[in-house]
């Protein structure tokens, strides 16, 4: 175990809007941290039997968000660990609260032209299966990046850095948490 994983005494989670990175900034921060990865949209496909956007389109967001706290709840138990959480998660207030009780929130801050150059054209996007997407991500950001600011961490991403200069930024960022 390297010995920043040392200092992680709780979990970390990443926010941000679809497109940052949450997953594969995550993914690399686990493995050099030594800890098990956990994204929350896979595990609430899991719990749920079908896809992400499938839940949306049979089931509606209003039971996907249902889904997500009891999830999110599950996976914060248990031993340290670094989990992605779906872009509105961080909004729901009892998804924060859970968040504040147990881990470390990390928001992934990207700008309008990064997240769109990483998310055009995905048809896995439900949020975004409109007629004028870029719109609906520009708003998104309008509505959300307020409530992301609450994150006890915030690291930008762009197009010009890499996901791994994204996790060192991370980890500096902790280190300066725990000094």
């Amino acid at each position: 175990m390297s010995s920043a994983a040392r200092k992680i005494v709780k979990p970390l989670v990443l926010v941000g809007l679809m497109g940052c990175g949450k997953s594969s900034v995550g993914r690399r921060l686990a493995s050099q941290l030594g800890v098990e990865f956990v994204d929350t949209d896979d595990e609430i496909a899991k719990a749920a039997g079908m896809s992400i956007p499938e839940i949306f389109t049979e089931l509606g967001e209003a039971a996907f968000r249902d889904g997500e706290v009891k999830v999110i709840s599950r996976l914060l138990s248990g031993a340290p660990k670094v989990m992605a959480t779906g872009g509105g998660a961080f909004i729901s207030p009892l998804v924060r609260a859970e968040i504040d009780r147990v881990g470390t929130s990390i928001w992934l801050r990207g700008d309008l032209e990064t997240l769109w150059g990483r998310v055009e054209g995905k048809t896995s996007r439900p949020l975004l299966n409109t007629d004028n997407p870029k719109q609906v991500l520009a708003n998104l950001m309008d509505a959300r990046y307020p409530t992301y600011a609450l994150a006890d961490i915030t690291v930008e991403t762009h197009a010009n850095n890499t996901h791994e200069v994204v996790v060192d930024d991370i980890i500096k960022a902790l280190a300066r948490t725990h000094d």
